[in-house]
């Protein structure tokens, strides 16, 4: 690998993002040396001359507690957003390869115009997700079953694609669970970088933060010790393997 991934957290929470750091690194393959950390919520972007974006094998960004259909933000999410939108307009002019893990869908989905709303809202813990044609047929989701189990848990989702966007992944719940721009950009509602140690984190930290009652959480912890998903983490591990080399 000559470049390595630029992974962007956006949550305030210190021991949420260290666990979202350790899964993603565990899930991938990738190591600490592999990547670029970077706390957006803590830390603006720079402007992308600085930054300087096509010095990264791609672009990863994990879960949030933010939400694009929030009606009220505040200065931090704002700006969070909007650095995120001058880093996807050089992203998509470049066809640079992106992987947007739930907040993912909001991002990309809001800089490509899709219709993000609490339409298709999904409880925390698991899904079936199920492969479209094109989902079957692309590289990012090779050696992925039709069918396969997933963490989630988020407030909004997709609505409606714009019509240049490829549904790569459905459910019932939820009908855009993953979908792709272009060549390289991809965004999943699901969860790719979590694992059980990771949503029970999650579920400790979140658990006054509206996903479900707090009176729940013991039984969501409990639950989640009983089930494993690993297929969504093939994704990661295929983004890596696609990308990596930095050509």
């Amino acid at each position: 690998m000559t470049r390595p991934f630029l992974v962007i957290s956006t949550r305030e929470s210190d021991a949420a993002t260290q666990d979202e750091l350790r899964s993603t690194l565990h899930l991938s393959g990738l190591t600490a040396d592999q990547v670029v950390h970077w706390r957006l919520e803590r830390d603006p972007l720079p402007p992308l001359s600085e930054l300087r974006p096509e010095s990264f094998s791609g672009f990863i960004i994990g879960g949030s507690p933010f939400n694009a259909s929030d009606t009220e933000k505040s200065a931090v999410q704002l700006r969070v957003e909007a650095d995120l939108a001058r880093l996807l307009d050089w992203i998509v002019e470049h066809d640079a390869p992106f992987l947007g893990e739930c907040y993912g869908v909001g991002t990309l989905g809001v800089h490509q115009g899709a219709t993000i709303d609490r339409s298709y809202p999904e409880p925390v813990g698991s899904t079936w997700v199920t492969l479209t044609e094109a989902g079957l047929a692309d590289p990012l989701l090779a050696g992925v079953p039709q069918e396969f189990g997933a963490f989630v848990g988020h407030k909004e989702s997709v609505s409606a694609l714009p019509d240049h966007a490829v549904l790569l992944a459905t459910s019932g719940p939820a009908p855009v669970q993953m979908f792709k721009i272009q060549n390289h950009q991809y965004a999943t509602q699901f969860h790719p970088e979590l694992d059980q140690v990771g949503l029970i984190t999650r579920i400790g930290i979140y658990a006054h933060a509206g996903y479900f009652p707090p009176e729940d959480a013991e039984q969501l912890i409990e639950r989640t010790r009983q089930q494993d998903h690993p297929w969504p983490r093939v994704i990661l591990q295929n983004f890596v393997r696609l990308y990596g080399s930095g050509e």
